[in-house]
Formats: structure tokens, sequence, C-alpha cells
């Protein structure tokens, strides 16, 4: 069993910065490739990033590129997204989730855990 908790959201002002984490509890998490999704209002949700076991492989959504960035410590069992630049288009509740598969899946619906989610607002 594994359990996520996601923190670091808030409100920012556009071209501001966050740092979300991810943080794990449960005894296998170094077995799982860990996903960010977020979900904004009346809209799909869509994958952000997500990154292997080991770190050694990492994707982004095209929009996130060069202004994300994921990274992950399995001995604190946390992942992070670093996000800069961010835009009014960025405000959505963001997830994270795990999935144990070996590489990482675009479907959320593949992902067994999720946290509760942490609100993202950009706004001046």
């Amino acid at each position: 069993q594994l359990q996520l908790a996601e923190s670091g959201g808030g409100l920012v002002q556009p071209g501001g910065s966050l740092r979300l984490s991810c943080a794990a509890s449960g005894y296998t998490f170094d077995y799982y490739n860990i996903a960010w999704f977020r979900q904004a209002p009346g809209k799909e949700r869509e994958g952000v990033s997500c990154i292997s076991t080991s770190g050694g492989i990492i994707d982004y959504a095209d929009s996130m590129k060069g202004r994300f960035t994921i990274s992950r410590d399995n001995v604190k069992k946390t992942v992070y997204l670093q996000m800069n630049s961010l835009k009014p288009e960025d405000t959505a509740v963001y997830y994270c989730a795990a999935i144990s598969t070996p590489v990482c899946q675009s479907d959320y619906n593949l992902y067994a855990y999720w946290g509760q989610g942490t609100q993202v607002t950009v706004s001046s």
C-alpha cells in the first residue's frame, strides 16, 4: 500500500514560481514511477510530468517543457515539481500519482495511487 500527500500549492503571480512536493508513505516507494497530473475546473485531467523509479527517465507535457522540473529523492520518499514562469493557464489542482508499470503512462486511469491534490492559482 502506498499513500501520497501533496503540498506546496498556493497563490502566485504570473511569472512566479512554486515547488510542489509529493510525500509518500509505504515500503515500496522505489518501485513506482511517479507522475504529476492537473485538473482545471471544467477540464479533463491532464498529465504534467512523470519520473521513473530511479529518476533516470523523465517526461513532460509539451506546454511544461522548459518551465517545470520534476525530481525525486527516494531516501525521503518524495517527488518534487519545480514550476517556474507560471501562467494563469497553469491554474489547477495538481495531483501526484503512482504506477508500477515499467514505464510512465499517460492514461491517468491506470494509476493506482493518488494524493488528495493541492491547489495552484496563478493570478495577479
